[in-house]
């Protein structure tokens, strides 16, 4: 991996990156063995390249704005932006920030809402797509955050509800929060020429599939307040956005595997193949990752998970 801080890394700078993954270690070591099951050793030098690092740099940015950072951070499934949301919020809370994990997916509408909605729109068979969340909602959180609001309820999404269709659950309520770390697979994407979808890489291959990506794309519009809100933004960017059907297919044999229920390869394809139809990889988050504006990091996935190239963008 690439140590895209290195420029930073004077002697004191390298004191104090040590100090802390000492600091960190025992927290961090608990965290490799009960949640990724891995040894502490396996994950040591992507901790040391990027994990502390990148903690370091959002407590800094944290400190310069004065007031709550909120850090977007886009990734598809599979690229690790949980483990990363989780370890970050581990390595800040050692240096004394108080973090929020807020997902894309606790934004979604009621369960009742979105029954009403497929109605509308017999389209939006799954949640996910743009258009499938209460957006007003998400204002409200990030703005009484940036604010400095000393109490927030934060809303909350239960994926199992109603037979894996999903429901709002108890929302948490959350103090003095120093920075959010607000993830999702198309957190910060933006509406592209219309244009664009005549000629559209596959599954958008039927006039139908580009009316949907084109509606899709107009949908996007309504998501631009919310990704003003962001201070800052990570892109986890696989070498190849195909890893994502590869991935959710372990995934769901792993769940299969473990007596759980889950989806066979068919119904994999069409599920990926849906979101692909959406909100296109290639048209959608490779445009935002040759930018020159408006991404800040750009960390490259590769087929086995593991983190690749890293550069700063701004």
């Amino acid at each position: 991996m690439d140590s895209w801080a290195s420029d930073a890394d004077t002697t004191e700078a390298q004191q104090a990156k040590t100090d802390l993954l000492n600091a960190v270690m025992p927290s961090f070591s608990q965290f490799c063995q009960t949640k990724l099951h891995k040894s502490p050793e396996e994950m040591l030098a992507v901790l040391w390249d990027l994990w502390l690092p990148l903690s370091i740099k959002l407590a800094s940015h944290r400190q310069g704005l004065g007031r709550p950072l909120i850090q977007g951070i886009l990734g598809g499934q599979g690229t690790g932006k949980t483990t990363m949301c989780q370890v970050l919020s581990l390595v800040l809370q050692q240096l004394g920030y108080r973090t929020l994990s807020l997902s894309l997916d606790d934004l979604y509408k009621s369960y009742s809402d979105r029954l009403i909605l497929t109605q509308q729109d017999p389209r939006l068979i799954w949640r996910g797509p743009p258009g499938t969340h209460d957006l007003d909602l998400g204002l409200k959180v990030l703005d009484q955050i940036r604010q400095g609001e000393s109490s927030v309820s934060v809303p909350r999404f239960d994926k199992s509800a109603y037979n894996g269709a999903g429901d709002r659950t108890t929302p948490e309520i959350v103090q003095d929060i120093d920075i959010v770390l607000f993830e999702g697979w198309f957190v910060g994407v933006k509406p592209i020429d219309p244009d664009v979808f005549n000629h559209a890489p596959p599954p958008i291959c039927t006039d139908q599939d580009r009316v949907f990506a084109r509606d899709m794309n107009r949908q996007l519009s309504d998501y631009l307040p919310l990704w003003e809100r962001l201070d800052s933004l990570i892109i986890l960017y696989p070498t190849d956005y195909r890893c994502s059907m590869a991935w959710r297919k372990q995934a769901e044999q792993q769940m299969i595997a473990a007596g759980k229920l889950g989806m066979s390869d068919a119904q994999i394809e069409d599920f990926v193949n849906y979101f692909w139809r959406s909100l296109h990889p290639e048209l959608f988050i490779t445009p935002l990752v040759q930018s020159s504006v408006g991404v800040d990091l750009v960390i490259s996935i590769h087929p086995d998970h593991s983190m690749g190239k890293v550069y700063a963008k701004s």
